[in-house]
């Protein structure tokens, strides 16, 4: 935005509050520190509270302040919706959007979509980042993000989910493994082979403890890591299984390195979501782009699940 909407009252408490000090903060601003000392003394005049608690080391954000640094980006928010607005009002899209999404996504879906709003919507300033589903949905709340791709959101009043896809869970391998013909499997079959496992940072791994426990305890050799794409890197490899969805791996089973079967007694399954904020109406911009990322992973799914048709 060539303009910023946010008042710099707001503006200098949001920087304070990310940068520990009002010393760092004027460096990233950049402004005098006095200027910013100033509006913060204001500002806590105005409200009648204190806003941080000041320390040898630096400040830290009262309740209350964390308040107002919620309200300041919530604030930056709908400045750049309002901003985008008038830009397609002049038939210009553009806009800035800051999106969450799960670590699965990065060498799959993401690389099309951002080729994608790069070349449709070049003034769109599209920010990702790599979160967990829990960081993301408070990340949603708290409106540090406008959309986030997350996995297993349970529905809650702040959230509102505006599309939902279920994924079954199934056990992966290799193309040359020897499991890589049969067309669905039980879990018991998996123990016979090293067992590479998500560790507790990914939901994936709630969800197989919840019902399938003893799996991972008579796995051979389970391997557990944080990384999905060590995940699949090791069942690329040819020994190892692992358990997943169609989703994690898409990219994999289309290029015919992965190969996904069914699990016949699996109890559960995991469920990717796009939410936003509840409270927060997205800008006509947001729901295009929205709706693009929808149906990139939607078209990604579909032809992952086609081979595995017809396999």
């Amino acid at each position: 935005m060539p303009i910023s909407l946010l008042p710099n009252s707001l503006r200098y408490l949001e920087s304070v509050a990310k940068n520990g000090s009002i010393q760092a903060a004027a460096r990233d601003i950049p402004i005098s520190a006095s200027a910013i000392n100033r509006q913060i003394l204001m500002l806590e005049e105005a409200v009648g509270v204190k806003l941080f608690e000041r320390h040898a080391s630096g400040m830290t954000l009262t309740q209350a302040g964390e308040m107002l640094v919620v309200l300041a980006r919530r604030w930056r928010n709908e400045g750049n919706d309002v901003w985008s607005e008038l830009k397609k009002m002049q038939g210009i899209d553009s806009g800035q959007l800051k999106i969450a999404v799960m670590d699965s996504m990065v060498n799959s879906v993401l690389p099309e979509f951002v080729n994608k709003i790069a070349k449709q919507y070049p003034m769109v300033q599209i920010d990702l980042e790599v979160m967990t589903p829990t960081d993301a949905v408070n990340a949603i709340e708290t409106g540090n993000m406008d959309l986030a791709m997350a996995f297993n959101v349970r529905p809650h009043r702040n959230i509102d989910i505006m599309w939902t896809e279920q994924l079954p869970l199934g056990c992966v391998v290799a193309s040359t493994h020897p499991l890589a013909n049969k067309a669905e499997i039980q879990f018991e079959e998996m123990t016979a082979y090293p067992l590479v496992l998500q560790s507790h940072a990914l939901a994936i791994r709630h969800k197989i403890e919840l019902d399938h426990d003893w799996v991972i305890h008579e796995s051979r050799q389970p391997l557990i890591t944080n990384s999905l794409q060590l995940i699949k890197v090791m069942v690329r490899q040819g020994n190892h299984v692992a358990i997943t969805s169609e989703l994690d791996v898409a990219k994999e089973i289309i290029d015919g390195s992965i190969v996904f079967i069914p699990i016949s007694d699996a109890a559960s399954s995991q469920r990717v979501s796009l939410i936003s904020a509840a409270s927060r109406s997205l800008s006509s911009v947001a729901q295009t782009i929205s709706s693009c990322f929808i149906k990139i992973i939607e078209r990604s799914l579909n032809e992952a699940r086609d081979i595995n048709n017809h396999v």
